[in-house]
C-alpha cells in the first residue's frame, strides 16, 4: 500500500512535468552534486516560480531513486521546505505524508514528529486550526519522550501562536511559558525572543499593559545579532509592540519615542516593508492623539499606500479606520464617513469581525439616526465571535485530553487479547450512544435557555439607545396633559368669580361688600393653587420605568423555569440606575449571565443566590452557590471566568472568587460608580 502511495505521488509530479519525460532516464542518474545544486537553486528567489518548481521536481525524482535512510529523509524535508516557500500546498502535503510513511518504515520517531510539525504548518495555512493543533500536540509528545528539548520548545511555541491567533489567550500563555521552560538554560535565541514577544502581545490583548511592557523589554534584551540576523528586524518589531502598548495606555508621548526609534532602524523599509508601514501608521496616530498634526495626514496616506501595494488587508482596514478618526477630529465628517464605510466593507469581505465591530461602533456615533440598526448588527456579530472563541478554546483543551487518553488506552490494550478488545469496544459504543442521547437532551435545554438570553440581551442594548428619547417624550406628554387640565379647571373657576364680581359692581351695601371679600379670597386661593402647580411643574422629573431591573428579573425568571436549582435574588431598590452608564449596565448584565451559566453548567448546585446592592460609591454583585466547587488557584481558567475578569476590568472593578471542592463558590464583583 505504501509503495502504491509513492507511485501515485510520483505520477502526480510527472503530471506537472510532461515535457521532462524524455529526460527521465538521465535524471535518475544525476549525481549527489546535482541533487545539492537542484535543491539550492530551488530556493533561489531570484529565479521564476516555474523554474524553481521544475528544479524541485528534479531533486525529488533523484531522491526517490535512493535508499530510504536518514540522508534520504533529510533531502525530502528540504524538498518539502521548498514547496512551502513556493506556497505549493498540495505538493507540500504530499511530500510530508510520504515522510510520515518513510519514518514509520524506519521506526524513526523523531522524523515522524518533525513530519507532524510540518503537517501542523500545512493546516495552519488552510485555516484548519483544530487539525493543526492536533499534529503539533502529537509532535510535542514524541519530542518530550525522546528528550529533544529544543524541538519541544519550538512545537510548544507553534501551538501558542496558533492559540493566540484563535483568541485562546490563556491557553496560548500556558503553551509559551512551557516553551520557555524547555529552554530555560538559554538567554538569547530566536525562540526566547519570539516567546517573550508573544507573551507581551498576549498581555496586551487581555489588558494587562504593565506586564506586556515587561515582556517586550525582555524580548528586546534577548536580541542577539548572531542568533537573530539583523535582516529580520527583531528590534524594530519589539519597539513597535512596546509602543503599541503605551498607545493602548493612552501614553502617546511615550509611544512616539518607541515608534520613532523603531522606524529609524537601518534598512527597515527594505527588509520588512510591512513592519515599516505599521510603525509609520502607529507614529502618525500617536502624534494625532497628542494634537501634533505636523506631517498629517500625509504619513497616514503613505502607510496606506504601502499597505495597498503589499495587499495587506488587515493593515489597510486599520489605516482607513484611523483616517476616519482623524478627519472626524478635523470636522470633515464626509471624509470620515467615507473611510469608515470602506473599512467596514473590507472588514466584512475579509471576515475580520473584530474590525467589523469597531466600525459599527463608530458608525453608530457618526450616524445616530441609524444607531439602532448598527447596534443590532454589533450584538449579533459580537455574540457569534464570543461563541466561536469559546468553542475553539474548549476544542484545543479537548484535543489534548483526548489524545492523551487515546495513547494511554492503546498502551493498556496491547497487554490484552483480541476478545477483550471486542468486548470493551462494544461496551464503549453502548456508553457513547447513551452519552450522546443524554448530551443531546441537555444541549436542547441549554439551547432554549440561550435563545431566551439573546432576547433579553437585545432588549438591554435597545434600552441603552432609546432610553433618553423615551424620557423626553414622556415628559412632554405629561406636561401637555397637566397644562390642559390647568387651562380647563382653573380658567372655569376664575370665570365664575369674575362673573359674580361683575354682578356686585355698583352695590355698596354691607352684604355686597362681604360677598366681594369672599370672592377676592377665592381669587387668592386660585392664585396660590396656580403658584403651587407651576412650582411642581418646574421641579418635575419624569421617572423612567426601570427597564434594566426588569430585564435582569426576566433573566432570573428564565433561570427558575429552566433549571432545577432553587434560585433567590435581591436587587437594592436604592440604586439609581438612570445615573449609571450604559456600558456598566451592559457589562454587569453579562457578568451575571456568565456566572449563572457557570453555576448551571459545572457546579451541580441545589441553591443559587444573587445579591446586588449599593455600598457608598460602589456596586456590589454577589453570586453564590452550594455546588461542587473547585480550586481556583490550580484549575485552568476557562473562557467563562476570563470573560468575568475582562468585563470587570472594563468597568475598573475588582473580582474576588472564593471556592473549595465540595464547599460551593462565591463570586464577588465590586464596581466603582461616580454618581452624577
Amino acid at each position: 500500500m505504501k509503495k502504491n502511495y509513492q507511485l501515485i505521488l510520483l505520477i502526480s509530479l510527472f503530471f506537472f512535468s510532461c515535457n521532462e519525460k524524455e529526460n527521465f532516464g538521465r535524471i535518475k542518474k544525476e549525481t549527489k552534486d546535482s541533487l545539492s545544486s537542484y535543491l539550492s537553486m530551488a530556493n533561489d528567489f531570484n529565479l521564476s516560480l516555474e523554474r524553481r518548481e521544475q528544479l524541485n521536481r528534479k531533486a525529488f525524482i533523484i531522491i526517490m531513486d535512493q535508499p530510504n535512510d536518514s540522508l534520504n529523509q533529510l533531502n525530502l524535508f528540504k524538498v518539502a521546505n521548498r514547496y512551502y516557500n513556493m506556497s505549493n500546498w498540495i505538493q507540500f502535503r504530499n511530500i510530508v505524508n510520504l515522510l510520515v510513511e518513510k519514518s514509520e518504515e524506519m521506526n524513526d520517531s523523531l522524523g515522524k514528529a518533525k513530519a507532524f510539525t510540518y503537517l501542523g504548518d500545512y493546516y495552519v495555512t488552510q485555516s484548519l486550526s483544530d487539525s493543526a493543533f492536533l499534529y503539533y500536540f502529537k509532535a510535542e509528545k514524541i519530542f518530550v519522550n525522546k528528550g529533544d528539548t529544543k524541538n519541544v520548545a519550538k512545537t510548544r511555541f507553534s501551538k501558542a501562536l496558533l492559540q493566540f491567533n484563535e483568541g485562546d489567550f490563556l491557553g496560548s500563555e500556558i503553551a509559551v511559558i512551557n516553551a520557555l521552560r524547555a529552554v530555560r538554560s538559554e538567554r538569547t535565541s530566536e525562540l526566547v525572543y519570539n516567546s517573550y514577544n508573544l507573551l507581551g502581545l498576549i498581555q496586551n490583548e487581555v489588558g494587562d499593559y504593565d506586564r506586556a511592557i515587561e515582556y517586550h523589554a525582555k524580548a528586546l534584551s534577548s536580541i542577539d545579532d548572531k542568533a537573530i540576523p539583523s535582516v529580520f528586524q527583531a528590534r524594530a518589531e519589539s519597539l513597535n509592540n512596546a509602543g503599541y502598548v503605551y498607545q493602548n495606555k493612552n501614553q502617546y508621548n511615550e509611544s512616539i519615542k518607541y515608534f520613532r526609534e523603531g522606524i529609524n532602524q537601518k534598512n527597515l523599509k527594505t527588509d520588512k516593508p510591512v513592519l515599516y508601514a505599521m510603525l509609520l501608521d502607529n507614529l502618525a496616530y500617536s502624534k494625532f492623539k497628542t494634537g501634533d498634526f505636523n506631517g498629517l495626514p500625509e504619513q497616514f496616506y503613505q502607510s496606506l499606500k504601502l499597505r495597498e501595494s503589499l495587499k495587506l488587508t488587515s493593515g489597510i482596514i486599520v489605516s482607513k479606520m484611523r483616517l476616519s478618526e482623524y478627519f472626524l477630529k478635523r470636522n470633515d465628517s464626509i471624509k470620515s464617513l467615507q473611510y469608515l464605510r470602506e473599512a467596514l466593507n473590507q472588514s466584512i469581505a475579509s471576515k475580520n469581525y473584530r474590525s467589523v465591530l469597531l466600525a459599527l461602533k463608530r458608525l453608530s456615533i457618526l450616524e445616530p439616526q441609524k444607531a439602532a440598526k448598527y447596534s443590532k448588527k454589533y450584538i449579533h456579530i459580537n455574540d457569534s465571535l464570543q461563541k466561536a472563541e469559546r468553542k475553539m478554546g474548549e476544542k484545543f483543551t479537548r484535543i489534548e485530553y483526548e489524545t492523551d487518553q487515546i495513547k494511554n488506552e492503546n498502551t493498556d490494550l496491547l497487554t490484552q487479547n483480541r476478545n477483550l478488545i471486542f468486548i470493551f469496544s462494544g461496551l464503549g459504543i453502548l456508553v457513547l450512544f447513551i452519552f450522546v442521547v443524554k448530551a443531546q437532551k441537555v444541549k436542547n435545554r441549554e439551547l432554549l435557555f440561550k435563545q431566551q438570553q439573546q432576547v433579553a440581551n437585545a432588549e438591554i442594548y435597545n434600552l441603552m439607545i432609546s432610553q433618553q428619547n423615551s424620557i423626553e417624550v414622556n415628559r412632554i406628554q405629561e406636561k401637555n396633559r397637566v397644562a390642559r387640565e390647568l387651562h380647563d379647571g382653573v380658567l372655569g373657576r376664575m370665570f365664575g368669580v369674575r362673573m359674580n364680581l361683575d354682578g356686585l359692581k355698583g352695590f355698596q351695601d354691607d352684604l355686597s361688600i362681604i360677598q366681594r371679600d369672599v370672592y377676592l379670597n377665592e381669587l387668592k386661593d386660585i392664585e396660590q393653587d396656580i403658584r403651587e402647580i407651576s412650582h411642581d411643574l418646574s421641579r418635575e422629573k419624569s421617572e423612567l420605568i426601570n427597564n434594566f431591573v426588569a430585564i435582569v428579573d426576566n433573566l432570573f425568571e428564565e433561570q427558575k423555569k429552566t433549571f432545577h436549582s432553587i434560585f433567590n435574588s435581591n436587587i437594592d431598590s436604592n440604586i439609581k440606575w438612570e445615573k449609571i452608564s450604559n456600558s456598566i449596565k451592559i457589562n454587569l448584565y453579562r457578568i451575571i449571565q456568565e456566572a449563572l451559566q457557570n453555576s448551571n453548567k459545572y457546579a451541580n448546585s441545589a441553591h443559587i443566590k444573587i445579591d446586588l446592592k449599593k455600598e457608598q460609591n460602589n456596586l456590589i454583585l454577589n453570586v453564590s452557590d452550594d455546588g461542587i466547587g473547585f480550586n481556583f488557584k490550580t484549575v485552568k481558567k476557562g473562557i467563562g471566568i476570563q470573560n468575568i475578569l475582562f468585563r470587570t476590568n472594563e468597568c475598573q472593578g475588582q473580582v474576588e472568587i472564593n471556592s473549595k471542592k465540595g464547599e460551593g463558590t462565591i463570586i464577588t464583583v465590586t464596581i466603582p460608580i461616580q454618581w452624577t
